[in-house]
Formats: C-alpha cells, sequence, structure tokens
C-alpha cells in the first residue's frame, strides 16, 4: 500500500466557456480564474483489462469517429470521512479508455481534513479543468452528458435533477476521436492517484451512448474494476434488463 500523502497542490482553472440557457431551468455559471480545485481527471490508467488503478465503471470502446455521445444518471453519494484525504469523480465522457483526451464532466465528492467537500466540474483533458458553480447535494440526482457537434466542438451538459438547476456550454478539442464512450467514477488525481473516498454505494441510471444503452455495446465493453494504489477498491455491478443500469461499490480492499 502507497503511503498517504500529506497533501496535494491547489490548482487553478481558468474559466473561458458559452453558458447556454436551459428553457424552464436556472442556468449555472463556471466560476472565475481564482477557483481552485483539489484534484484533477485522467484518462485510464490501465491494470489490465477489466481492471484499473483510476477508473470503475463500464467504458464501450471502438475504432477513432464511432462515438458521438454519451449520457447517464446518477445519485450523489455521500462519502464517509476520516483524518486522511480522500477523493471521488462521477462522471460522463467521450475518449479515455485508448485515446490520450477525455472530454467529461460531472460531480466530486471528496474528504478534506476530515469533512466532506462537493463540487461539479467539466474537463477537456489534457487541457485543465474547470469548477462549475453547481452545487452538489448528497442524495440529489444529476443529469450529465457530452456530445460532439463536429469540427471538435462538444456541448456539455450538467443538471440537478433534484433542484431543478442546469449547467451547459459548448467547447472545443480538435485532438478528441470519438473512440469511447463510458460512465465512470474514478480516484481523480494531482500529480499521482489519489486515494478513494469511502462513497459506499454510486447507482447509475440512464446511461446510454450513441442514443443506446451502454450495456448493448458489448462485447466492445469493458467492466473496469479499481484497484487504487492505497488500497481501496471499487466493483461495477451487472446491468439491469434495461442495460443503462448499474451501480459500483466501493470497498476496503
Amino acid at each position: 500500500m502507497m503511503q498517504q500523502p500529506a497533501g496535494i497542490v491547489r490548482r487553478s482553472w481558468t474559466a473561458l466557456i458559452v453558458v447556454l440557457a436551459a428553457a424552464g431551468m436556472a442556468v449555472v455559471p463556471v466560476l472565475g480564474s481564482s477557483t481552485t480545485v483539489e484534484a484533477g481527471h485522467r484518462p485510464i490508467v490501465r491494470l489490465r483489462q477489466g481492471t484499473s488503478s483510476n477508473w470503475s465503471g463500464y467504458a464501450a470502446y471502438g475504432a477513432a469517429g464511432r462515438f458521438t455521445s454519451v449520457a447517464g444518471s446518477w445519485t450523489q453519494p455521500a462519502v464517509s470521512c476520516t483524518a486522511q484525504n480522500r477523493y471521488s469523480s462521477y462522471w460522463v465522457g467521450l475518449d479515455g479508455y485508448n485515446t490520450s483526451t477525455v472530454e467529461q464532466l460531472g460531480t466530486e465528492g471528496d474528504c478534506v481534513n476530515g469533512a466532506p467537500r462537493y463540487y461539479a466540474w467539466f474537463e477537456m483533458y489534457p487541457r485543465p479543468g474547470s469548477l462549475i458553480g453547481l452545487t452538489v447535494t448528497p442524495s440529489h440526482t444529476y443529469s450529465a452528458s457530452v456530445t460532439a457537434q463536429g469540427r471538435g466542438y462538444f456541448a456539455l451538459r450538467l443538471a440537478d435533477v433534484t433542484a431543478g438547476r442546469t449547467f451547459s456550454t459548448v467547447e472545443k478539442l480538435n485532438s478528441a476521436q470519438g473512440a469511447s464512450a463510458e460512465v465512470i467514477v474514478e480516484a481523480p488525481s494531482s500529480g499521482g492517484i489519489l486515494p478513494l473516498a469511502n462513497f459506499g454505494t454510486a447507482n447509475f441510471t440512464a446511461s446510454t451512448a450513441n442514443g443506446v444503452p451502454l450495456g448493448s455495446f458489448a462485447p466492445n465493453l469493458d467492466p473496469i474494476t479499481m484497484l487504487n494504489p492505497y488500497g481501496m477498491k471499487a466493483t461495477p455491478s451487472g446491468f439491469d434488463a434495461t442495460k443503462k443500469n448499474f451501480q459500483v461499490t466501493w470497498s476496503p480492499s
């Protein structure tokens, strides 16, 4: 087991986005350049097929251009904190499984100085990420989507379904390939992969890629178990009959 880090470097993100209004719902901004986040997000760190040190969930994969959209919903878990700093992310995205970019957005549940901390973010890796001014509350339902619009543009949307608030932006990443789609729990990174927070069980629903159930992409579908370098584990369940719904469960080893 790796030694618990004493702390991590905080990074400042510059928010350069277009905020789009969502009819009938409040729209929230991305926070400004003084905003800091605890950790970033990155492509999968693969141990072998079916296991990773930073991702757990499902990834559908194929040739470049195969995937143009991904969507999913989840109930935000409440993290259980100790004195150790630990981190967890919940997101949907394109790329990152078999490519070097990720177009993604989601929520965070971290333990910092013994206290839980929740926030929302988007990231067009390898560009740095940005915090979203959308309050994240445990037990609320969040719905997210990433949709390719052509010529390197992507529409990203995150909604707090419970509170009726929505964030959306259009971002550009010319190097994106559209070779995978995923719905993931992540141990985020700052320099290296961070310890995974105890989130209990994360329930994902309405998981789709290219508008069809994510589970329908088998055999080009990888159920990914996370073996975090600090000893924690996160394991996905199978899909239910809809091929859209599954769970990811935390365990200490």
